[in-house]
Order: structure tokens, then C-alpha cells, then sequence
């Protein structure tokens, strides 16, 4: 009798990975189409147009269309992203978009048949069986985690699936990694996504070939990759566009509003503020502005639907420094050039109350295992921060380089999911929405 298929499905604040296994054979990772070339990760986005867009003849896209259906028409392009962050809020019900209503469910199953197209037969629900991650703590004010999953499963069954459990991102990620383990172990995993970084210590023993596991704690806090790039852009980007600039009201010098560079959070954003009052004092302010140059690249950079190419300087950025110790940051848009050298300490010294939390997290999950941290056998770092040499360094100096393991850190959560799939106790790693 054939085994049955486990699809893996890792939905990611930034990206989605999916990855499929049948019985004892090796998880296979699904490869998408993606105008670049078949990729591994499909990115969490959403496009809705009133016309079909011209670079792909449909009015949704998804993934990578999505944000070039956006980039080509911002003013007629309803764009979401990080909608995963939405999932367990109790207050958000719905968002009204071209005039129809969409609750959480539509835009998740509405992103995952986009997903499905672009990715062969690889996600036939026929006779195969889902699992899902989830975050060890999902973001948001009060957080309902059942909500969250029972939204999920609607989503999930809208394509078709009947079996479909949850395993915590970082579980998955651990039992990828416990695979390799020669002996039993106490592991801490780091899991740190684009939203959130979820932080689990977990018990691996072998009994009669078995791999078996004991939750023994859990943290999570929300920040991630998301919040080091905008220290970034806050850092060398805001400045050189007027925060922390003056004007002159009449016989008052002021600073300009440092809430004009609050949606620099997510580039999307920034587009939305074109029509807002903001953008229309920000026009005025420029005459009365002590270094009006830097509003009107303000402007410049709103209204010219700059901002996804500054993230894409800004990751090359962070990217470099996870290598080097200096990088040269670069973003030229029209009449915007901003060019600065960047140390790593520099780095470091801006996302020092991140690493903080990061710090307090694991604490919190050490406290949750009631262990120390020489209670810890190993440590596997997995996601796209923990290539942050800052991060890195953390995890060195509280456990030591030796007990330190990290590797496959896009893949191995979906890869994770897959595999647990062939557990002959799944009750023991999953759980179901309520």
C-alpha cells in the first residue's frame, strides 16, 4: 500500500515554502514558477486590480506578480502583504476591497490557489494529507490563537483538504534538525521569520529507532527581520529625507513630525500616503522647511512609488553585512541619492533593542523548560535573521559556538512539517484547530 502524501506548507509573514514527503522518502521541497526562474520561496503577497493586470491578464495576482502588478499600476492596485500578521486578531473581521468584503479566509485561500497554479500538481489535495506551521505566539493586540487556526483551516479546506494539522514553526524546524542527532538531546530552537522569532526547547530521545520528543518550553516575541530593516531605513534613510529636521512656524523653530516616517515600516505603505493628510502638510511644510531638500525627496520618493526598490537596497545591505564588516549603502531614485558607508557595529548598535528582546525571549523559554542554559545540548538557529552575525554572536556567548548548528534555514520548517507526516503518532507532534 502506497503512503500517503504530507504536504509541508511553511505560510511566512514574508515568504511560503512548501515541501512534500511520502512515507520514509527525504522531503522534497516544491519548486514555483517565478518570472526569475523556478524558486523554492514564493513571497506572501496579494494584488487586486480592477482591470486584469497587463502582465499576467487576471485581476489577482499573487507572489511575485503581485508586486509587479503593484510597481506597474500603484494608483489602481489594492496591494497586500504580511497579512499573516492579521490571522489571530479578533479585531480584524474584514477589508473592503474593490468594493467586495474579504475576511482573513478569502485573502489566505485567495493567496493559496495563486500558489497552487504556480506550482505544478505539487499541491493536489487528492488523498494527501496538510500540515501546517503556526508561531509559537502569533502578533497583534490580544492574540487568539484558535481563532488564527480555525481561519487557516477554512482556508485550507477551501482547496480541497480534509486532513489538516498544526505544528508549531519551530517543533518543525527542531525535528528536521533531530533527524541528524547521533544521541538524545535537549534542543533549543530559534525559528526567526519575517514577523515574528519563536524560541522552543524540546526533548529528542530514541526509543527502539523511534524518534520521539517532549516539549518542555516556549517563548516567542514579535519582531524579526521586518524590524532590523527598519532600523535601517530609520537610521540612514529618514534622516537624510527631513526627520529630525526643522521648520520655522512663524517665531517657533519645530521639528517636522516624526510620524510621516512611521509607514517606512513596510514600503507598501508608503504609497497609501499620496491621498493622505500627511502628504498634503508635508507639502506644505516645504517652504517653511530649514533644509526644504530634503522634504521635497520626501515627496519625491512617495509620489515617484520609490519604496520597494529602498527595501531592495536596504536587504542587499543587511545582506552584505551578515559577510563583511563594511558594506556601502546605496539608493539613487530620480533626484535621491542617498550613499553611506556602513560598519556592522553600526549595525548592531541599531537593532540593540531588538537583540534585547531576542535575549529576553530565550530567557523566557529557558524559564518555561526550567532550565539553564548548560541544560541545553544543542542550539539550532533556523530563518533568514539568523544570519544576522549579531544574532549569531548572541546564541555564541550564552551557549558556545560548539553547541551552536544552523543550516537549510529557509527550507528546513516546511521540510520539517513534511517529514513528520510519516510519524506513526502524529498526536504527539500536531494538534488540530478547534
Amino acid at each position: 500500500m502506497t503512503a500517503p502524501l504530507t504536504l509541508g506548507v511553511d505560510f511566512g509573514t514574508t515568504n511560503t515554502v512548501v515541501a512534500t514527503s511520502r512515507g520514509t522518502e527525504p522531503a522534497e521541497l516544491v519548486a514555483f514558477d517565478t518570472p526569475s526562474g523556478p524558486r523554492a520561496t514564493f513571497r506572501s503577497t496579494l494584488s487586486f486590480n480592477a482591470e486584469p493586470s497587463d502582465l499576467t491578464g487576471r485581476s489577482v495576482n499573487a507572489g511575485p506578480w503581485a508586486i509587479e502588478a503593484y510597481l506597474d499600476d500603484p494608483g489602481d492596485t489594492r496591494f497586500i502583504q504580511s497579512f499573516k500578521s492579521y490571522a489571530a486578531s479578533p479585531l480584524f473581521t474584514e477589508t473592503r476591497i474593490l468594493g467586495r468584503r474579504h475576511t482573513f479566509e478569502d485573502m489566505l485561500s485567495t493567496f493559496l490557489l495563486r500558489l497552487r497554479e504556480n506550482s505544478g500538481t505539487k499541491l493536489n489535495p487528492a488523498g494527501a494529507r496538510l500540515i501546517a506551521g503556526r508561531p509559537v505566539r502569533f502578533v497583534g493586540a490580544a492574540p487568539d490563537p484558535a481563532l488564527a487556526l480555525k481561519r487557516y483551516q477554512v482556508a485550507f479546506e477551501r482547496l480541497g483538504f480534509s486532513e489538516i494539522l498544526f505544528v508549531h514553526e519551530p517543533v518543525a524546524a527542531a525535528f528536521y534538525f533531530a533527524r541528524r542527532l547521533e544521541q538524545d538531546a535537549t534542543v533549543l530552537v530559534a525559528d526567526f521569520g519575517g514577523g515574528t522569532s519563536d524560541f522552543s526547547v524540546i526533548r529528542f530521545e530514541r526509543r527502539g529507532g523511534t524518534l520521539t520528543s517532549r516539549p518542555m518550553g516556549q517563548s516567542g516575541v514579535g519582531l524579526a527581520g521586518d524590524a532590523f530593516d527598519f532600523r535601517i531605513i530609520d537610521n540612514l534613510v529618514s534622516p537624510a529625507l527631513g526627520k529630525g529636521s526643522l521648520y520655522r512656524d512663524f517665531d517657533n523653530i519645530l521639528a517636522v513630525p516624526s510620524r510621516y516616517y512611521a509607514s517606512f515600516a513596510r514600503w507598501d505603505q508608503l504609497a497609501l500616503m499620496q491621498v493622505s493628510r500627511d502628504m498634503r502638510d508635508i507639502r506644505g511644510l516645504v517652504r517653511k522647511a530649514l533644509e526644504p531638500e530634503k522634504l521635497e525627496g520626501l515627496i519625491e520618493l512617495i509620489e515617484g512609488n520609490h519604496g520597494y526598490p529602498l527595501y531592495q537596497a536596504v536587504s542587499r545591505l543587511k545582506e552584505t553585512l551578515s559577510t563583511e564588516t563594511h558594506a556601502r549603502f546605496s539608493f539613487r531614485a530620480g533626484r535621491i541619492a542617498i550613499e553611506a558607508e556602513v560598519a556592522r557595529t553600526d549595525f548592531n548598535g541599531w537593532i540593540a533593542h531588538e537583540l534585547a528582546a531576542i535575549e529576553r525571549a530565550v530567557d523566557a523559554a529557558l524559564a518555561d523548560a526550567d532550565l539553564g542554559a548548560e541544560g541545553i545540548d544543542r542550539v539550532f538557529l533556523t530563518g533568514g535573521s539568523s544570519f544576522v552575525p549579531a544574532v549569531r554572536a548572541l546564541f555564541d556567548a550564552r551557549f558556545g559556538p560548539e553547541r551552536i548548528a544552523s543550516g537549510s534555514e529557509l527550507e528546513s520548517i516546511a521540510s520539517g512539517l513534511a517529514l513528520i507526516g510519516s510519524e506513526p503518532d502524529l498526536d504527539q507532534w500536531c494538534t488540530r484547530a478547534d
